[in-house]
């Protein structure tokens, strides 16, 4: 029984995970350490960078690029055509450290910025700069990733 469908030509990195009825299509290049979770699609020419976590049911439109110690969170979307179906496409850029909460949106052609965090819901159709939280319908810049990482321990500690 075929669970997976990975291609031939993807270059899959050391210790990569991949659950089940994931798709990764041609030309994706994934990093080592990479977790993949069940039903996520991830589309061709598609690069990701090591350490990283998609969890299940995300999609990853065709000419993205995910950083390195990136979390996507369950049920995200990226997309890869601002005006669809234009047949003219783009990908998304996800820098280093960021962290996409789940059921995020994020326009084809937005970048978000190394350590940024968009919270889960979030609608992005603008580049969020590093360090940053965006939040909302549409997102807007909520406060810095040093409050975020605060409240963050603060949970943990509590």
């Amino acid at each position: 029984m075929v669970t997976n469908y990975i291609s031939d030509k993807a270059k899959v990195g050391k210790n990569v995970k991949i659950w089940h009825f994931a798709y990764v299509g041609d030309n994706v290049e994934i990093g080592n350490d990479v977790k993949i979770g069940s039903l996520t699609h991830i589309d061709y020419n598609v690069k990701i960078g090591d350490n990283t976590l998609i969890e299940g049911l995300v999609y990853i439109p065709p000419l993205s690029r995910i950083g390195r110690n990136v979390f996507i969170g369950p049920g995200a979307a990226l997309t890869n055509d601002p005006y669809p179906p234009s047949g003219k496409l783009i990908g998304v850029t996800i820098e280093d450290n960021a962290i996409i909460g789940s059921k995020a949106v994020i326009k084809a052609g937005v970048t978000i910025g190394k350590n940024s965090v968009v919270a889960m819901g979030a609608v992005v159709t603008k580049d969020i700069p590093p360090d940053m939280v965006a939040v909302g319908v549409p997102a807007i810049l909520k406060y810095s990733r040093e409050e975020y990482d605060k409240k963050q321990n603060e949970w943990k500690n509590n």
